[in-house]
């Protein structure tokens, strides 16, 4: 087994600009990677499996509900500290991350904001301290990049719900205790339901086959005359923008999390052309190396920048979802290019699971699909500076 050798670049001294807190969250955070992650990840992505035991980890750590006040469970920590967490946490893993970012983002973010004080005395608390783990329900089969043309719905029954219908690509979905699953009613208003496993006609298939987040648990939600207590809508936001609003702060903790990943392919690309020697003399010596190398490390620069801003942004309340979607859209292919940028550096070895890369790699073609195609956020963009909506 190989050693964690890694090491952040900083080509801009970004450090300066973050408090101690900050540096403090960080370097628990990165410690646990190297000690948690780094040494078993390989071996559960080769066998598709999710570290379960990872689960305590992150509860412990504060990577479950960064953001979310000590009352609740929560860290109570800012959204620069939620983003470094999540840096550190796809360092190690974009489905670790996407575990983290679900239960914090997709999870206990809407309860908090969305829910009762019973709701979130019940559920936070919970999934805080990873005693639970919780899903996200609202892409569907025939309905990703248009979440609003879903068929998920629920009747009122009287002294409860009965929900019908199916979501499909979720994060957690095999082994999750609750599901935020968004539905419509009867007027076709969206509503976001809490759905316990146990719930009857309540199941989560796994899915199987992917060449992608092979370390994450990915499932569908089946809902099948699911009976949902009345006590379990999320009665402070409806509309398609309740479940917009959580995918804003899972996608501000994507446009940080892929950093990580580019930072971990950049690393382990500069040390092996370093150390790799060809024609008498080691490959980083070589100008198309350092070329490569040198657009990397820009990159990678340009998009810290990026985040740095956003998240001062985000705790000042005045991050937009445009900003959002344009960070999520520009780190993750930025991170993509260095991750295939980087595999060419090592050659051969860099399909090899003795490195991190093409791991990254795999990972990154879904990152760059979920939350947000890359075309969909473009448009995004498009949409807030030209004023002309493009998705009609």
């Amino acid at each position: 087994m190989k050693p964690d050798l890694f090491k952040a670049p900083d080509y801009y001294n970004l450090d300066d600009l973050l408090s101690d807190e900050h540096k403090l969250v960080r370097g628990a955070t990165r410690k646990w990677v190297k000690r948690s992650i780094s040494p078993i990840i390989e071996d559960y992505a080769q066998h598709a499996k999710f570290p379960t035991e990872t689960i305590k980890g992150l509860a412990n750590i504060g990577a479950f509900g960064p953001y979310i006040p000590t009352e609740y469970g929560g860290a109570g920590l800012d959204q620069m500290a939620y983003g470094l967490i999540m840096q550190e946490i796809e360092r190690g893993d974009s489905g670790i991350r996407s575990t983290a970012s679900v239960q914090s983002s997709l999870v206990m973010y809407p309860i908090w904001k969305f829910g009762t004080e019973e709701q979130k005395q019940k559920y936070l608390h919970k999934l805080a301290s990873g005693e639970w783990v919780g899903c996200f329900g609202l892409t569907e089969p025939d309905h990703g990049s248009n979440p609003g043309g879903m068929i998920t719905h629920f009747k009122d029954k009287g002294d409860h719900y009965l929900l019908n219908g199916a979501k499909m690509w979720i994060s957690n979905a095999p082994f999750a205790q609750v599901a935020i699953v968004w539905a419509k009613d009867e007027n076709a208003r969206i509503h976001g339901l809490i759905v316990e496993r146990g719930m009857e006609g309540f199941s989560t298939p796994k899915t199987s086959n992917k060449w992608s987040l092979r370390a994450s648990a990915t499932g569908e939600l089946i809902f099948d005359n699911v009976k949902v207590p009345k006590e379990n809508i999320l009665p402070n936001k409806s509309g398609l923008s309740a479940p917009l609003e959580c995918l804003d702060s899972a996608r501000y903790g994507i446009a940080w999390g892929v950093v990580g990943a580019a930072m971990d392919c950049y690393d382990t690309a500069l040390r092996y052309s370093k150390e790799r020697k060809q024609f008498g003399k080691p490959i980083a010596q070589f100008q198309l190396q350092q070329k490569k190398l040198a657009e990397m490390i820009t990159e990678i620069t340009k998009a810290q920048l990026l985040n740095w801003r956003l998240g001062m942004l985000k705790n000042d309340g005045k991050a937009t979802s445009a900003q959002i979607s344009m960070a999520k859209r520009n780190n993750v292919a930025m991170a993509l290019e260095v991750a295939r940028t980087s595999r060419q550096i090592l050659g051969a070895m860099g399909i090899s699971g003795e490195y991190s890369i093409m791991r990254h790699a795999m990972n990154l073609e879904s990152v760059i699909t979920y939350e947000g195609t890359h075309d969909i956020h473009l448009l995004i963009t498009g949409l807030d500076v030209t004023g002309l909506n493009a998705f009609k």
